[in-house]
This record gives C-alpha cells, sequence and structure tokens, in this order.
C-alpha cells in the first residue's frame, strides 16, 4: 500500500530510502535506552538528466542506471531490506489544503468528497491520480485536509525501482514533508507558527505550520522565473494577510549545501533575506536534534541535508530523545 500525505500518520520502516534528481541516499535507525541513533547511512550521486521530477510526464530516463545507484547504496547500507519507506521529490506531488464545515461520518463519502474538491485543480485526469489525505488543523471554519495528488503511472515509476532491488515501498511520501517530521521529532519542536524553507538543486518548497499541523505549502521549480527570496517574501505577506499570522517561532532553512555555488548562493541570499524582513535568526535544519550519530565526528552539513529527510521518515509517530 503506497501512501502519500502520510506526515505523522504512518507507521516507520525499518530503512528509509530518497530517490531525488541529484542522488540516491538510504539510512537505518536504531534505539538505545530509547534513543534514536542513525546506524546506517549511504548515498550516491545520479547524472544529471536520468531522473527528472514532474508532476504530469515521465521522470525516469535511465531506469538501468538509477536501479544500479539504489543496489549500491543498500549495499553500502549493509544489505538489502525487504520493506522501505521511499521519499520522492516535491514536484511529483500536487499538494492542497481544502476546508469542509461538515465531515462525512463514512470514509467512502469523505474520499468522494475529497476527490470531488481537488479535481478542479487536478492538470491530469482525476481517474488517473493517485488521491490521499490526512488531516489538518481543526477551527471554527471547520477541518482541513493536507491531500497530495499524484499520477499513478508516475508514482509507480519509483515504486518499481525499489521493487526491482527487491525492498517493497510501503510508504511513499515527500521529501519536505520528512524535512518537517525531522524537525517534529526534536528535542525541542517548534511551538506556534514557524516557517521552513526546503531547498534542492532543482526545487525549492516553503512550508508553514502552526504547532504541528501544516497551513501552508508551495513548490517552486529552480527554473521558475523571479528568486527565491521574492518567493518567500510573497509567502510571508499572505501568512499576515490570509492565515491571520502573528509571526514565526522559529525560521528553518533546509538544503543549499553541496548543491553548487549557484544554489549556494541563492540559499544565503534566502538566509539574509528572511533574516532582514523577520528580525530573527534564520536556523538550518539538523536531524542530529531527533537522532544521533553512532559516531560524533565533525558532519558535513551535506550530509546533515540527506538525512534530514531519511530520519524525518524514519522517526514518524516515534515517542524517542536525545541527548
Amino acid at each position: 500500500m503506497s501512501l502519500l500525505s502520510s506526515l505523522r500518520s504512518a507507521t516507520a520502516p525499518p530503512v528509509a530510502v530518497e530517490i531525488a534528481a541529484s542522488r540516491v541516499s538510504a539510512a537505518a535507525i536504531e534505539f538505545r535506552a530509547g534513543k534514536a541513533l542513525v546506524s546506517a547511512h549511504a548515498a550516491e550521486p545520479l547524472p544529471e538528466g536520468i531522473l527528472v521530477p514532474s508532476l504530469a510526464t515521465a521522470n525516469v530516463h535511465d531506469r538501468a542506471a538509477l536501479i544500479g545507484a539504489l543496489g549500491r547504496v543498500f549495499d553500502r547500507l549493509g544489505g538489502r531490506p525487504n520493506r522501505v519507506g521511499l521519499i520522492v521529490p516535491d514536484p511529483v506531488v500536487k499538494v492542497s489544503l481544502v476546508r469542509f464545515e461538515q465531515v462525512p461520518p463514512r470514509r467512502q463519502d469523505l474520499d468522494q468528497l475529497v476527490r470531488w474538491q481537488v479535481r478542479k485543480t487536478a492538470p491530469f485526469p482525476i481517474e488517473d491520480a493517485q488521491v490521499s489525505y490526512v488531516p489538518g488543523l481543526r477551527g471554527p471554519a471547520g477541518q482541513e485536509f493536507i491531500v497530495s495528488m499524484a499520477r499513478r503511472d508516475v508514482v509507480s515509476e519509483y515504486e518499481g525501482l525499489c521493487e526491482e532491488v527487491g525492498a517493497h515501498p510501503g510508504i511513499v511520501d515527500l521529501a519536505t514533508f520528512n524535512v518537517v517530521n525531522a524537525v517534529l521529532a526534536g528535542s525541542a519542536p517548534p511551538a506556534g507558527d514557524w516557517l521552513l524553507v526546503n531547498v534542492t538543486a532543482d526545487y525549492a518548497s516553503i512550508a508553514i505550520l502552526r504547532g504541528e499541523h501544516l497551513i501552508f505549502f508551495r513548490n517552486r521549480a529552480s527554473d521558475t522565473e523571479g528568486t527565491l527570496a521574492d518567493l518567500v517574501h510573497q509567502t510571508a505577506m499572505y501568512y499576515e494577510d490570509r492565515l491571520g499570522g502573528g509571526g514565526f517561532s522559529r525560521v528553518l532553512l533546509a538544503g543549499g549545501a553541496g548543491g553548487g555555488a549557484r544554489q549556494t548562493a541563492e540559499v544565503d541570499h534566502v538566509r539574509r533575506s528572511l533574516e532582514e524582513r523577520l528580525t530573527s535568526a534564520v536556523e538550518t535544519v539538523d536531524p542530529r536534534t531527533a537522532a544521533a550519530l553512532t559516531d560524533r565526528i565533525s558532519v558535513a552539513p551535506a550530509l546533515l541535508d540527506t538525512l534530514a529527510p531519511l530520519v524525518g521518515l524514519l522517526l514518524r509517530g516515534q515517542d524517542v530523545h536525545v541527548d
């Protein structure tokens, strides 16, 4: 069974794997005295063009190369797992927040209502879509749901890569959702409203949360006209004007390390813009607040960026603590 929008709602698998445009990575955790530890991790860079994340077209352009990279990553992890949680790039999925004043008591009726609501903005026939949802914030205006919609054949491309090396993906979820999960699983998860900007080589996503509830999500391709800093500024204005925002308790930035000079410069610009506009320090997401590394040597920022979504998926729903 594949799940999307499974933020904080699904049982964690023993191994998490992320298939991104620039790399394949995987990690496993273990628990010692109630503390989560990253027991193994591996990553392999991918040549440009063999995977191109897209909502509406085929993503896999060199299946053999991707299967080979997956196999090598699993082998370096210590063996090929039978079950994994699979993280896919954000552009593969359209995320919507929908609100209903009244929620049907029967799950089947709610399924139909959600699909009817999102079909209005679907970029492809709803009959071809895999749609899933989880409850979001509940307020006087009704119950919100976080809805994810992807083309079924596109999701199957990613699942098929894992299955080819003997790993069944019991969970399929988004990269940024699991960066959020890593933050929420940390030793001091944010309270109040908080902002996350997650930057990769080919896209950036912005999420606003109210406590543990997602209240805003937007994804932007790296080749989109305009700067990421402009998009963050527009998002902050929308938050203040339309979401009743009273200010962010924390502002977090993920990604940017190891992504080349252009990406690093853009991330630095976003950091400066956020600090100037919000008059608040911008923190870097550090998955070690949720799961320590077995060796306490100095860790490169690029590794922390790689581990963040993997740790987030592995710790969903877990009650853990770290030193």
